[in-house]
């Protein structure tokens, strides 16, 4: 879901094809077919299935309007967008994901979608979905994509380990508290296996999403300023998983380096009990996971609440596409309810419509499908997704402030001293 996420996976040979080449060929004056340009960054070999029969369904149906499809990285997309954006062609169809947008909107590269959209597929997202993809434009605040896959955090449990300890397998209406899942992290730490493995390569996202837990924001704005701020609300998370790894001993120190998806292997071999991951990872335990490795989709844990951030794969309109209505009318037929559960299953992600998250498939206990789904309850508007200066927040300070912290060369006070003080010189910049 996170753009680091999906390029350390991506499809090396996935390139921006014909960005440039002219966004929309014909017009309906002329008697010809509108063209519209669709970049898509489907990568995975269903999810890519999915999009091109998709869109050869809707050009199949649909002769005035035909349907280009260009196929786009999630590696370097950002890049490409911004070049084709300044020289005036960009792509009408854009998918990126939510956190890209802001930046675009500003700069005025993309349509305001809200008069749009049709009220069907209005009220088939939630709100809180819609506030993923709601950013200030030149033109004030508007809806700059539709949001149609989200990502949560779970937990990725060998259930022969929990079942031997004795352990209750939490539900979506009766989670594991953090509380909880602490003390079975040292029933599962046995001999030289560990509880638990925090492969905390790329700590923010993952660390920012799981402390709204506990209520923790990091930001705060006030008279249209934003500042950092790392309270007790803040330091729950980042505490807990410090004591897993230097007080309780429970987590792996060795998996601090990895990356989201290198512990895998380690967990198959029984090293650790459980991998915390974003939902997505459950198909390549499904793809990898050796004969008769049995495996449990455990739900998000419980602070005070199930809150997680949330951000959305999306699709958008570029504010130079000619065909802004005939974009529209693309969008709301790919991203239906009935559309959204195939998309859903190939990239093994949440669907925001509530129609698709009632699908039979999108509900079996089959490989935890109804405990991702339903952790969809759980998802509100990741609070930095509203921050300008993010991102340069994100790798000047943040990052390897939190790396020093999980390796335990720095205390929380100085992290937190050093998330505020630095923190604020880059957001300094950015404030209005």
């Amino acid at each position: 879901m996170r753009r680091g996420l999906r390029s350390a996976l991506a499809v090396a040979a996935a390139t921006v094809i014909g960005l440039t080449a002219g966004c929309s060929g014909g017009g309906n004056d002329s008697g010809k077919p509108v063209t519209l340009k669709f970049l898509s960054l489907a990568w995975q070999k269903d999810s890519l299935a999915a999009n091109k029969r998709l869109v050869a369904e809707w050009n199949k149906a649909n002769p005035k309007i035909q349907v280009q499809y260009v196929q786009g990285s999630w590696d370097n997309v950002n890049d490409q967008l911004v070049t084709s954006f300044e020289g005036g062609d960009p792509p009408d169809v854009i998918h990126d994901d939510s956190s890209a947008l802001a930046g675009f909107a500003g700069q005025g590269y993309l349509a305001d979608l809200t008069k749009l959209i049709p009220t069907e597929l209005k009220n088939d997202i939630p709100d809180a979905a819609w506030g993923t993809a709601t950013f200030d434009g030149q033109g004030g605040q508007g809806i700059y994509g539709v949001p149609f896959l989200q990502e949560s955090q779970v937990i990725l449990a060998n259930k022969k380990m929990l079942d031997a300890a004795k352990v209750r397998i939490p539900t979506a209406d009766n989670p594991w508290t953090w509380d909880e899942f602490q003390q079975i992290s040292k029933k599962l730490t046995v001999g030289k296996r560990y509880g638990i493995a925090w492969p905390l390569k790329s700590p923010v996202n993952k660390v920012l999403n799981l402390s709204l837990n506990f209520g923790g924001t990091f930001f705060q704005t006030s008279g249209g300023k934003t500042t950092v701020k790392v309270g007790p609300q803040e330091k729950e998370v980042l505490q807990r998983i410090h004591d897993q790894l230097y007080k309780d001993k429970t987590a792996d120190p060795s998996t601090l380096g990895m990356g989201t998806t290198d512990p895998l292997p380690g967990f198959y071999a029984g090293k650790y009990a459980m991998v915390p991951a974003g939902i997505y990872l459950r198909q390549q335990v499904v793809e990898q996971a050796p004969n008769g490795f049995q495996w449990v989709t455990i739900p998000p844990l419980k602070g005070q609440t199930t809150q997680q951030g949330a951000i959305s794969q999306t699709l958008s309109v570029a504010a130079d596409s000619k065909h802004a209505k005939e974009s529209m009318k693309f969008i709301s037929w790919f991203l239906n309810g009935r559309h959204q559960v195939d998309l859903a299953k190939g990239d093994w992600l949440i669907p925001t419509s509530k129609t698709a998250a009632q699908d039979p498939s999108l509900t079996t206990d089959k490989n935890g499908w109804n405990v991702a789904t339903a952790s969809a309850k759980s998802l509100i508007l990741a609070p930095y997704l509203k921050v300008n200066g993010f991102d340069e927040f994100k790798s000047k300070v943040a990052t390897p402030a939190l790396q020093s912290y999980f390796a335990n060369k720095i205390t929380i006070d100085q992290l937190a001293q050093k998330l505020t003080e630095d923190g604020n010189k880059v957001l300094e910049r950015y404030n209005k």
